[in-house]
C-alpha cells in the first residue's frame, strides 16, 4: 500500500536515518540466540548493554559508550543467572544502575563501576524472587526511585521497591496468558499491558485494578505489543487475521473502535515500537526486518501520519533506542538506536536537517532528566508527578556532572565517596569537642554558597543573553528579519 498522500507540512518530514562509519561499531558480540521478542539491547548516556550468548548461565555485556571497535572475546561480562537472561533496562534515574530478568525466576539489580567492568561482575546489588516462572519483562518507573515492574510467564506482574527489596504489589489475576509487554504512562500512575489472549488491558497497579480493556485489539495470533504515548493515548502493533502487520491508535476513553488503523505489510516478525514524548514520533522496527519506519502521531485524522523508512541490508535482531539526553543536540539528533546484528552492534543517527548549527528549540522541548521526581514511598501513598524536565541545551556539554543520589533506605550502594550521604553528627560527648570546627567550616561554606548564588545569577543572565542572539541570529539567517 502506499503512505503517501496529500504532502503535509511536518518539521519531521525529512528525517533520515545513517548508519555510523564501521569503527564506531561494536565488533564482535555474540547476540544472544533465545527466543523471545525482547529488544536484547538496552542504552543510556553512559553504558551499551547487550544480552549474549553464555554458557552454563546467562550474562550481558556492558560497554562503555566509547568501547567502539572488536570487542575482545574474554571482556568481563555480567553473568550472575543460572538461566539465560531474556531482558534488561537501565534504571532512568541512576546511570549505573541496571535491572536483568531471566528463565532462572529471578530478577536482579547490578550496579556498574563509573568506568565499566574490568572483571566479571557476579554479584547482584540485589535479587527479587517472587516469580515461578521465567521473568521476560522489568521495566523501572519512569518517576519514582527504586521503583521496578517485573513479569513473568506465569502471568503475574510484580512491582518492587528496590531500595528495600521488597514486593509491594503483585497482580496475578489481571492476566490469563503470557504477557508480551507492559508500558508505563507518562507519570507511572497507570501501565498498559499487551497479552496472548489478544487484549490490551489498563491497569491501576497501585489498587490492583483494570482501568480498561479491549479484547482483539489485533485479531492475529502473533505477538503484539502496547505502549503508552505522552498524551495517555495507547499506540499498539499486532497482526490481522491473515496475518498482516498493522499499528492501531486508541483512546483509553473508548477502546471500541481503534482512533486509526494501519497495516503494514506481511512479514511475520514481532513489530517493537519505541516512542519519542518529545516529538510525537514513534519508530518501529520489525524483529528480523532490515527497515526502521517512523510516524508521526498528531491530534488531527489520519492521527498516524507516515514520515519515512530507514533500510539496510542486515536484519536486526533486537534494538536499543537512547534516551533524549544521551544525544548530540549539535547535529540535530533527534534519535539513535542501537541495531543488534548476529555479531555486531551499529548505532543509527536519526537526524533532522537544518543548516544552522545553533541550538533548535523546537526539535529539543525540556526532556526528562535523571532526577526521579517520587520517592517509592511517596508513590505507593498514592502520590503522582511528571518527570522533572531539563532543557538539552546545556545538557550536551560534557563537563556537566552529575552526582548519584541515593535515598537512605536504599541498598544499591554508590561507588563514589563524593556520593556517600554525609555522617550522622555525632551524639553525646563526643558533640561539644567538634562545634568550634564546625562553625568555621559553617563560614567557610556559607562563603562559597554565596559565591556559587553569584555565578549561578550571572550564568543564567549569560545564558539568556546567548539565547537572545541566537534567536535573532536565526531569524536572519531565515529571512525573517
Amino acid at each position: 500500500m502506499s503512505f503517501r498522500k496529500v504532502v503535509r507540512q511536518s518539521k519531521f518530514r525529512h528525517v533520515f536515518g545513517q548508519p555510523v562509519k564501521n569503527d564506531q561499531c561494536y565488533e564482535d558480540i555474540r547476540v544472544s540466540r533465545v527466543t523471545w521478542d525482547s529488544t536484547f539491547c538496552a542504552v543510556n548516556p553512559k553504558f551499551l548493554a547487550v544480552i549474549v550468548e553464555a554458557s552454563g548461565g546467562g550474562a550481558f555485556l556492558v560497554l562503555p559508550l566509547s568501547k567502539t571497535g572488536r570487542i575482545d572475546k574474554a571482556y568481563p561480562t555480567v553473568c550472575g543467572h543460572t538461566g539465560p537472561v531474556l531482558d534488561i533496562d537501565w534504571c532512568p534515574h541512576n546511570d549505573e544502575v541496571i535491572a536483568s530478568g531471566s528463565e532462572d525466576c529471578t530478577v536482579m539489580v547490578w550496579q556498574i563501576p563509573e568506568n565499566g567492568l574490568v572483571s566479571p561482575l557476579t554479584e547482584p546489588v540485589v535479587v527479587l524472587e517472587g516469580h515461578t516462572k521465567r521473568v521476560g519483562i522489568v521495566t523501572w518507573h519512569p518517576t519514582a526511585r527504586n521503583v521496578l515492574l517485573s513479569a513473568g510467564c506465569d502471568n503475574v506482574v510484580l512491582i518492587w521497591n528496590v531500595g528495600t527489596a521488597e514486593e509491594l504489589y503483585r497482580l496475578d489475576s489481571l492476566h490469563p496468558d503470557l504477557i508480551y509487554n507492559v508500558s508505563w504512562n507518562h507519570n507511572g500512575s497507570l501501565f498498559c499491558s499487551a497479552c496472548k489472549d489478544k487484549s490490551v488491558r489498563i491497569i491501576d497497579p497501585r489498587r490492583g485494578s483494570l482501568v480498561a480493556e479491549r479484547e482483539k485489539a489485533h485479531e492475529g495470533a502473533r505477538p503484539m505489543r502496547a505502549i503508552f504515548l505522552a498524551d495517555g493515548k495507547v499506540f499498539t502493533t499486532g497482526f490481522s487475521r491473515m496475518s498482516e502487520r498493522q499499528l492501531a491508535l486508541w483512546d483509553p476513553a473508548n477502546l471500541e473502535e481503534p482512533m486509526a488503523l494501519q497495516e503494514l505489510d506481511s512479514s511475520n516478525g514481532a513489530l517493537l515500537p519505541f516512542y519519542d514524548p518529545d516529538t510525537s514520533v514513534v519508530y518501529v522496527c520489525g524483529k528480523g526486518d532490515s527497515s526502521i519506519r517512523y510516524f508521526e502521531i498528531t491530534d488531527e485524522s489520519p492521527y498516524i501520519h507516515f514520515l519515512n523508512t530507514f533500510t539496510s541490508k542486515e536484519p536486526q535482531r533486537g534494538m536499543g533506542s537512547m534516551p533524549k539526553r544521551g544525544l548530540e543536540v549539535s547535529k540535530c539528533e533527534i534519535a539513535r538506536f542501537y541495531k543488534l546484528h548476529e555479531r555486531k552492534c551499529e548505532p543509527i543517527v536519526m537526524t533532522v536537517p537544518r543548516k544552522s548549527d545553533l541550538f533548535q528549540d523546537d526539535l529539543y522541548p525540556d526532556t526528562a532528566g535523571p532526577e526521579a521526581a517520587l520517592e517509592a514511598e511517596e508513590w505507593v501513598s498514592g502520590r503522582d508527578a511528571d518527570p522533572i524536565l531539563i532543557s538539552l541545551r546545556e545538557a550536551y556539554v560534557p563537563s556537566k556532572h552529575r552526582d548519584l543520589k541515593v535515598s537512605r533506605r536504599n541498598v544499591l550502594s554508590d561507588s563514589r565517596p563524593a556520593a556517600a550521604p554525609a555522617p550522622a553528627a555525632p551524639a553525646g560527648p563526643a558533640a561539644p569537642s567538634s562545634s568550634l570546627a564546625g562553625a568555621g567550616e559553617a563560614a567557610k561554606l556559607e562563603e562559597v554558597t554565596q559565591e556559587l548564588r553569584a555565578l549561578r545569577a550571572l550564568v543564567k543572565e549569560q545564558g539568556e543573553r546567548i539565547g537572545r542572539l541566537e534567536e535573532q541570529l536565526g531569524r536572519m539567517e531565515n529571512g525573517d528579519a
